[in-house]
């Protein structure tokens, strides 16, 4: 095709799907067998969804109203869960840095420390919260103390793998000038290192704090202090109404700490 003497090459085909190799076909296949096998195990069923819409129907016809008459204990615990995770995330973040420091392959004093620290916070994200919960719970007894600690332990897997990364990631290049001019490993850290990486720091403390939120929710459930305790009770009781309360008290909290969290990383990054 030509446009005044000049000629225009033809536009290029759309890009297709590559034939899949033997090998990739085969893997294919397995992960879709093993899917459909899946389903089969765990009794997903249309029909059993479709005729369990009127029960739900029902379960969410008691719920309204929701009830106003225990406003003041809600509000307590409400409270209290927010609490829990508000301490168990500031102080798992605090405890978390000194950890990613020697998770971080350039920083930390020795290899052995390195994988010691690497491997610590790979068990304390492996391990659920709740599992944490229960645990502490046999430890320190019923109450908020246990969810606290089970909060502090999870951010610890949770905060320290991205905090390392985090500082990994970091230009190199002020900290060569700092070890030119004779700088030690600890103030690499605290000059060039943490002040680099201090953006994702608050990033990731903040979303931290708003999934901490709703794990404790969670907790309260197994007695770990918080609103979910009085979620369990209205439902054991049948209190449907009262257990609508509570509900949309979490759902309220969960919104507030996500949009403050929201404007907080705004006005940071």
């Amino acid at each position: 095709m030509t446009d005044h003497g000049v000629t225009r090459a033809a536009p290029a085909l759309p890009s297709r799907f590559e034939r899949p190799s033997l090998g990739g076909f085969a893997m294919t296949l397995g992960i879709l067998l093993f899917f459909m096998w899946s389903v089969q195990r765990t009794g997903v069923s249309v029909r059993d969804f479709i005729q369990g819409f009127p029960q739900m129907g029902r379960l969410i016809g008691e719920m309204l109203p929701p009830s106003t008459a225990r406003l003041g204990a809600v509000g307590k615990a409400l409270l209290e869960t927010f609490q829990m995770a508000f301490v168990g995330t500031v102080v798992g973040v605090l405890v978390s840095v000194p950890i990613a420091v020697l998770a971080t392959r350039h920083l930390t004093p020795h290899p052995v420390l390195y994988h010691l620290a690497r491997n610590l916070i790979a068990f304390a994200r492996t391990v659920p919260d709740l599992l944490w919960a229960l645990l502490f719970i046999v430890s320190v007894g019923l109450g908020p103390f246990a969810g606290t600690l089970a909060i502090i332990v999870d951010k610890i897997g949770f905060c320290g793998r991205f905090f390392a990364e985090a500082m990994e990631e970091v230009d190199r290049g002020p900290q060569e000038a700092l070890s030119a001019i004779g700088a030690d490993k600890l103030s690499l850290v605290v000059c060039a290192v943490i002040p680099a990486a201090l953006p994702s720091f608050i990033n990731t403390s903040l979303f931290s704090l708003e999934k901490a939120t709703r794990s404790s929710v969670v907790l309260g459930l197994v007695g770990a202090g918080g609103i979910g305790i009085e979620l369990k009770v209205a439902m054991d009781l049948f209190n449907y109404d009262e257990a609508a309360t509570i509900i949309l008290a979490i759902f309220a909290l969960v919104i507030l700490v996500e949009r403050a969290s929201a404007l907080l990383r705004r006005r940071v990054m």
